[in-house]
């Protein structure tokens, strides 16, 4: 049952078998180990997610660089996230969710500590940052700016929990069956799976 902390070995997320749900709790603040706000958690989508949740909203989600460091595991009997064990005796890693809300994971060589990645990294790692149909991308000394995927333009209804700065993104024109093309876009997460099916074995 970890609390704010994760090591090597450890689970969180989905037991089926036992009916157990293991997640990380944030303490309440640096001086305070009591129960926080902020608690990290593996959602039981087709394909896995980890998301940091404040006061039962989600505020942000992994990135493919926590797959670098964890073994996901999705079973029948489980859904369950697991640090890497390393065989190297003088190096040790551990995650910890911080009272502030940040998902850090922590690398220690002998006494030495570092940070091998957290969440959120900028603005634009919080959650539907910009809404549907849009991207987000994060400029030093300029802050956050959201844009239209292709096919898509600013208009319609403003999004939910948006400024009024930032309307949705709407198709420019109606889907066309005969279209055959994908469109590549670089730097960006997979959606989530919370709503969509998924089919592991098309090419």
């Amino acid at each position: 049952y970890p609390t704010d902390i994760l090591l090597p070995g450890m689970k969180i997320g989905w037991d089926r078998t036992n009916n157990l749900t293991k997640n990380l709790t944030s303490w309440a603040s640096l001086i305070d180990p009591s129960s926080g706000s902020f608690v990290f958690q593996v959602e039981n989508w087709k394909v896995s997610h980890g998301l940091v949740v404040y006061r039962g909203q989600t505020q942000s989600r992994t990135n493919p660089s926590y797959n670098n460091f964890f073994n996901i595991t999705e079973t029948e009997e489980e859904i369950t996230h697991s640090l890497n064990i390393t065989t190297n005796a003088s190096s040790i890693s551990l995650l910890q969710m911080t009272a502030v809300g940040s998902l850090e994971l922590f690398g220690f060589i002998g006494e030495t500590r570092h940070s091998l990645f957290y969440v959120p990294y900028d603005l634009c790692d919080y959650y539907n940052a910009c809404g549907d149909n849009s991207y987000c991308n994060f400029v030093i000394n300029k802050g956050r700016n959201c844009a239209c995927i292709a096919g898509f333009q600013p208009g319609g209804q403003y999004a939910k929990g948006l400024t009024k700065s930032e309307p949705r993104c709407v198709r420019k024109s109606q889907l066309s069956c005969h279209e055959k093309e994908f469109k590549k876009i670089s730097n960006m997460k997979l959606p989530d799976t919370e709503y969509a099916i998924v089919d592991n074995k098309v090419g």
